[in-house]
């Protein structure tokens, strides 16, 4: 189950108008892989607010570009979101945002950073890595087809290398 069935990469322009396409490609992948619509509903979301931080981060308003790799096993979908931008530190972005407070109303959290959070709620894994052998953040999503799979969590991608 450590292997991929299936492979699809795309490499998009770091524009805005194009993070619909890649919303679109994972709708497309997780219907045909058999993932319940609230969970398609939750990939599209997180992937999207990946590449929106891409784009919008990563190039400090230049031409560049974002590479989307979607890893299909057995139990789960592996989404890698790519950017060759401008790097930066998760630790520091998670401190400024803090922890959520439920009983806090909406209107006194931090709009900065809630994206991660979006994402952590959304998906069943999240990897970030920050260019150490490259430049730019690389994000990968997990998201399992069933959920005592997630309790089981195989390898982390980190350990798993994309092609």
């Amino acid at each position: 189950m450590n292997q991929p069935k299936d492979l699809i990469e795309l490499s998009m322009p770091a524009k805005s108008q194009f993070v619909g396409v890649v919303r679109l490609t994972v709708s497309g992948i997780a219907n045909r892989m058999g993932f319940h619509y609230d969970d398609i509903e939750d990939m599209k979301l997180a992937v999207a607010e990946a590449c929106t931080n891409a784009v919008d981060h990563a190039y400090s308003g230049c031409e560049g570009k974002v590479d989307v790799s979607f890893r299909m096993f057995e139990d789960r979908l592996e989404i890698r979101i790519k950017d060759h931008g401008n790097s930066f530190d998760i630790a520091a972005v998670k401190a400024r945002s803090g922890p959520i407070e439920k009983n806090l109303p909406i209107t006194a959290m931090r709009e900065r950073g809630l994206g991660l959070h979006l994402m952590e709620t959304l998906m069943d894994r999240v990897d970030i890595h920050e260019g150490e052998e490259y430049k730019g953040v690389v994000v990968t999503l997990t998201k399992f087809k069933l959920r005592d799979e997630v309790e089981r969590c195989v390898d982390s991608p980190a350990k798993t290398p994309f092609y």
